[in-house]
This record gives C-alpha cells, structure tokens and sequence, in this order.
C-alpha cells in the first residue's frame, strides 16, 4: 500500500507542468509524509456542476495546473463530440493565486484540440465573462475563480453557450472525458494561436449595465464600497460613473485584488468580521448605504443604518427590495428563486399577476427559467438582466438597488421602511440560517442520516405538516440532495452545500402583520422562533 502511494506520486510528479507543485510533492515524497500523499492521491477532484474547486497544491486531490489541463482536456473533447469543432471558448479569472495560469493553460489546451479560445484582457468580475459568452456567440466559457472561498482554494467553473453554467447530464458527460484523458504528454498545448480580448467586451458589458436603470431616475444615494480584496472595483467604480451616482467612498484596505485576503478570516461578507472596516469607513462617512461584492462580484452584499449604527440586510431581504422596485418598475416576465430562498419572492410575483417559479439552489438553475425577468438567491445572488448575464451579477444589482435608495431618498425613507411596508403587505418573512463548517465530511453525511433515519416531528413547537426527501425529486425539481420541511408557519430547508465542506440549514418564518405598529411585536416573535427551531434542529440532526 505505501509502496504503490509512493508510485503514484512519483508518476504524477514526472508530468507536471509546475515547477512550484513539483518542488511541494517532492519533498513530501522524501519525507515520506504517508498521512499528507494519501490525502492528496485518495481519489481525484470530482467535477460537478460548480465544476471544480478545491484547495491548491499538488496532487489529484488539489486545484493545480495538472487538474486544470485534464478538465480543459475534456472540456475540449466534450464540446468537440457535440459538433463544437471550430466552437469558441471564451476565458476569464480572477485574482488569486494561480488563475492566470489555469486561464492560460485552458486557452494553450483549447488551441491545440482546434478550438478557438479568447482569454478575457485581465482579472475581471465572474458576470463579465458569462456576458462576453453571449456577446461573442462563444460555444462555452470558463472561469477560474473560487468566488468567497478561503485563499488557499481555487476553482474552475463552465459555462456552455447559453451563457449559464452546466447542468446535469453535461457535467457528466465532461467528467467522462476528463476522466478519459490518460497522459498530460498527450493533450496538445501550443504555445500561442488564441486571442487576448481587449478592453471592447468590458466597454459592451458597461454599455449594458445602464440598461437596468430607468431613465431619468434620481442618482443620489452616497454608498461606501468594499471590494473585499477581490476584482470588483474597477468594474463598478465604471457602472457608478457611467450611471451618474455618486463616486463611493472605497473601502481601502480592501479596495485592490490581494490572493491572501489580509483583512478576512473567510472574504464573505455573510461571515463574521467580513464587513467590519466597511462599517467603520460609513460610521466615518454617513453613506445612505454600503455596498460589498464578494472577490469574483458576482454577489452583492448590501448594509443600512439601523439605529444607530450598521446593519447588514439578509440576502432575501435585498431580493425582495430588488422585486418590489421592479415591480414598481412595470418588469414583465417570470421571477424565479431557488427553494432555499424565501417565500416572499412568489406572493410578490402573485400579487403582481406574474409567472414565479422555484428551482432547486445555484443559479444554473435559476438561468435557465423559461422567460426570466428577475432571478435570486439568499446567499447575495441577484439576477437582474437575464437578457445580458444569465447568472448572477453584483454589479448591476449593486446599481439597481442604488437606484431604489435613491428613489427612496427623494422620499425621505429608506430601504428600512420599505421593508417595513413589505412587512405589513405580505406578513413578516423573516429567514436564517443554520451553517456548519467541518473538517470531516463524515459530519454532513451522518447528520443527513440520521435526519432520515429519525426524522423530527416538531420543531420550536410547530408541528411539522409534510416532510420531503429531496433525493427522490418532485413534481417541480429534479432529485438534489436535500430534506424539506413544511410547518405551521414555517420552513426549513437542509443540504450539503456544493461548494464548500458545510452543512447548511435554511430557515424561514412567516409572521401576521396587522398595521406597523404591529412590526416590532412580529420582529421578536420571528425571532424567538428561529432560535428555536435552530435549537430543535441541531439537536435533531446531532451538529
């Protein structure tokens, strides 16, 4: 059994292309560090549908340059099988560590299978390139990115040439040829033959994003803006201008890209301690908002003043403001959520008279609604211009809800007292979330076992009225990995996210609300009743 770990690592340091990954296995190799090679040869990266991602080094366990041929290897040989044979891929990245390599491996693998590949002109957001796949009319993209993960990880994310991620059965179908590529010796890798995009595709997505706006809507809301170490300043600084909003004030710690995110434990503005140096700079400041982008942009977080001091807003709360001002707007066509976001999204589209539909998480799903007009996700995903991104995108989110504060402003209000109106109109939705990271992915398996095996009948008092297992599908979705329970008043989602090593738990209560003055009554009720169902729900599944 060693001696055959051993081999393998050996045959896998003699093809890789990476001096800096061949250094770091060598010298395990040498140490005979048994524990560390087996975590790293154990299997290989699975590629799914958020493609890959993972934490760099070397081995077929890790994010590296070896990887990244192999599934750019299949990619090609994927879309070469579906008659792609002169297809165009467009490529983009992001700032951390390693991607412009993989970008530049993924183009030199494109050229040599005979496709053409266009690399985008440098690091840029993640909704730039799944715009320039459609505005180029490209056969697939990719992007290199691991969008909020921690520094140490990478990842690799195809898009087909719809300009939406892949879905089932195409994530299986390129694993398979990616699994189907022997010796990297044997993938074809010019030197040069693909194209660098200049700065024309990034011009054409900002000519685009002045499309979400209204004409002649006021411009005045003042924002302070992180862009937590990551590829969003430059972008939206250009929207922001273009738009006619005030210059945000930059958060500047955290305003230029840095793969080692100095100032965050994680560079999520949903974790703790992300948005800290933001809400300094708007203490100092006195903005109407803040605005954050997660390092790729293609999330946006969104912060008020609540009393007195900073509060950020939920991600269903910002994509209910986000529907509401819509609404308000005269947008026809359908909304779409995914099933672990709030159920607001679908009385607001009723009451409205429009199509709404749930899709199961990730916005692979969310883009591919027939007719979409308006996509979101809790976790700070915004679609809000199908017809130029198909995916999520923080910088014309960040624009639209600039917008609404504006509005609001010329008022008087703010996005608080909106929500107070959408409080008293559709009942309180108030929504949590139960997250656990861990080490040992045994953790998130036993927990959804024993869910299964024990399912709770209540929670935090309230019966539960129907309980479905995910994995068998229903009439709406396909089968995900995931339980659904119904309650008097409440609902609660749980799944192994696809992207990170955590068990997340999706909660949402809904509240009567008679008139305002009923809100702060409601706000503790919804309250009281999320920490008891997070209470009843961690004990139910042994986390």
């Amino acid at each position: 059994m060693q001696d055959e770990l051993i081999a393998r690592a050996k045959a896998w340091l003699a093809e890789d292309p990476d001096a800096e990954t061949r250094d770091e296995l060598a010298k395990l190799i040498d140490a005979e560090a048994l524990p560390e090679l087996a975590a790293r040869f154990s299997g290989t990266l699975q590629f799914g549908t958020a493609g890959l991602r993972g934490e760099l080094g070397a081995g077929p366990m890790r994010m590296n340059r070896s990887v990244v041929i192999r599934a750019a290897a299949g990619l090609a040989a994927y879309l070469k099988s579906k008659g792609e044979t002169n297809g165009l891929v467009v490529i983009g990245y992001d700032a951390r560590h390693k991607s412009a390599d993989f970008a530049r491996d993924t183009a030199a693998v494109m050229t040599g299978a005979g496709l053409r590949a266009a690399v985008l002109p440098r690091p840029l957001p993640t909704p730039v390139l799944a715009y320039a796949i459609r505005h180029l009319g490209a056969a697939a993209g990719v992007e290199v990115t691991a969008s909020h993960n921690p520094p140490r990880d990478n990842g690799y994310k195809v898009y087909l040439g719809d300009g939406s991620q892949i879905v089932p059965p195409a994530d299986a179908e390129i694993a398979a040829e990616i699994d189907a590529v022997r010796a990297l010796a044997d993938v074809p890798r010019p030197d040069s033959g693909w194209e660098t995009l200049d700065e024309g595709v990034l011009d054409a997505y900002l000519a685009r994003t002045d499309a979400v706006l209204a004409t002649g809507s006021p411009r005045t809301a003042r924002t302070v803006y992180t862009a937590m170490h990551g590829v969003g300043k430059d972008v939206l600084l250009a929207a922001f201008a273009r738009a006619g909003f005030p210059a945000p004030v930059l958060v500047a710690e955290q305003a230029e890209p840095d793969p080692d995110f100095p100032t965050v434990a994680f560079p999520n503005p949903e974790e703790p301690g992300a948005m800290d140096l933001a809400f300094a700079k708007a203490r100092e400041t006195g903005p109407d908002l803040i605005i954050a982008n997660d390092p790729d942009a293609d999330r946006c977080a969104v912060a008020v003043k609540a009393g007195a001091d900073w509060r950020m807003l939920r991600g269903d709360e910002v994509g209910a403001l986000l529907a509401e001002h819509l609404v308000r707007r005269g947008a026809r066509g359908t909304f779409a959520e995914s099933i672990v976001s709030s159920s607001l999204l679908g009385r607001i589209a009723g009451k409205a008279g429009l199509p709404y539909e749930e899709t199961l998480t990730g916005f692979k799903w969310i883009a591919r609604v027939e007719g979409l007009r308006y996509g979101y996700e809790e976790a700070l995903g915004y679609c809000v211009d199908p017809d130029g991104v198909r995916d999520k995108d923080g910088i014309t989110a960040a624009l639209l809800i600039t917008e609404l504060a504006s509005e609001l402003k010329e008022e008087g209000r703010t996005l608080l007292d909106l929500l107070d109106d959408i409080a008293v109109e559709y009942g309180l939705h108030a929504t949590d979330q139960l997250s656990v990271r861990v080490e040992d992915l045994s953790v998130i398996a036993n927990a959804m076992r024993r869910l299964r095996e024990q399912p709770p009948t209540e929670l935090a008092g309230l019966a539960i009225t129907k309980s479905e297992d995910l994995t068998k599908g229903t009439d709406q979705l396909p089968p995900t990995d995931g339980l659904r329970y119904t309650l008097d008043g409440a609902r609660v989602i749980v799944r192994p996210s696809g992207t990170e090593p955590k068990l997340k738990c999706y909660l949402e209560v809904v509240v009567p609300v008679g008139t305002h003055d009923d809100l702060p009554a409601a706000h503790a009720k919804a309250t009281e009743l999320l920490t008891a169902i997070k209470r009843d729900l961690s004990a139910a599944a042994g986390i």
